[in-house]
């Protein structure tokens, strides 16, 4: 049975000093002379998600999921989703579509191994946010997306924030294949590690919050495919019709204007605070949207 199919189936550290000690540090190799707050997204890297309710666009990790992302590009292009649907939508957790093998439906796909988490690299830009938090040693931003990260491991992963998009899988790590999620309500950091995400949605959350819902009884199923969204199509932008003119931009977050608007987040100053907040910050609750622009 699907892990994102089963009912109640999922049951400070000092980063800096470490680092010092071994002459370096891995998780402070942000671009401090890059002051542009935008930067643009590759065309190969973009996902336009047309529904019914409206379009959605998803910006995919390869540096993180790179199998993911293949497989998920080339059932894209062979339009494999294109008529598909939005068959489990959970209320605040998680809205899942695809063909449904992963409620045990056939198909002749293969399967994907576990991409959880890969190895820190210096080629990765990284601006910290938190160190600790409740579910890794620290967070971050690594271009654009929502990180934890282990000094002791030296491994970094993505992480289960709104707007994350991941592959559903069975109990087997190794079982994801066609049927992807959004991450639709609070952020399910439990779920870090354990699931395949390779993308996160950069424009369109509101759409995404207009997807059918299912029966809390039935745990979000929709049986009926009558009551479900219906995908029409997804495609990669680097497909589409150069005419169309499709630029996406999203936030740099190694920028220093992303670090100043994180440590505006982190300090709250304003007057409307009777209680000064702690300087805590959640790497799930930072703005962090994307724009699609049209060419002139």
């Amino acid at each position: 049975m699907a892990l994102l199919g089963r009912e109640n189936a999922l049951a400070g550290f000092a980063w800096s000093l470490m680092l010092l000690t071994l002459g370096y540090s891995v998780f402070s190799m942000a671009a401090e002379n890059d002051n542009d707050l935008w930067r643009n997204v590759s065309a190969s890297n973009v996902a336009i998600l047309d529904l019914a309710e409206g379009q959605v666009i998803i910006e995919l990790n390869p540096d993180f999921a790179p199998l993911t992302v293949a497989q998920f590009k080339r059932l894209v292009r062979d339009e494999f989703y294109d008529g598909q649907s939005f068959y489990r939508v959970i209320d605040g957790f998680v809205a899942q579509g695809g063909d449904g093998s992963d409620m045990g439906e056939a198909n002749a796909e293969p399967t994907i191994p576990a991409e959880f988490e890969r190895n820190w690299s210096e080629g990765l830009s990284y601006a910290q946010v938190q160190s600790p938090d409740l579910y890794a040693r620290e967070t971050g931003f690594v271009n654009g997306f929502a990180v934890g990260g282990d000094a002791d491991s030296g491994r970094i992963w993505l992480t289960h924030c709104p707007g994350a998009v991941g592959m559903a899988r069975g109990m087997d790590p190794d079982t994801a294949s066609t049927d992807f999620y959004i991450v639709i309500g609070q952020a399910p950091r439990y779920l870090d590690r354990n699931m395949n995400l390779f993308g996160r949605v950069v424009d369109g959350m509101d759409v995404v919050q207009r997807l059918h819902r299912g029966s809390s009884d039935a745990n979000g199923l929709i049986d009926n495919p009558a009551g479900r969204s219906t995908i029409r199509s997804i495609r990669i932008v680097e497909d589409v019709d150069a005419g169309s003119g499709i630029s996406i931009v999203v936030k740099n977050t190694s920028s220093a204007e992303f670090k100043q608007i994180l440590e505006q987040r982190r300090d709250r100053q304003s007057d409307f605070f009777h209680s000064k907040p702690a300087p805590v910050l959640d790497v799930c609750q930072i703005p962090n949207q994307g724009r699609r622009e049209l060419d002139q």
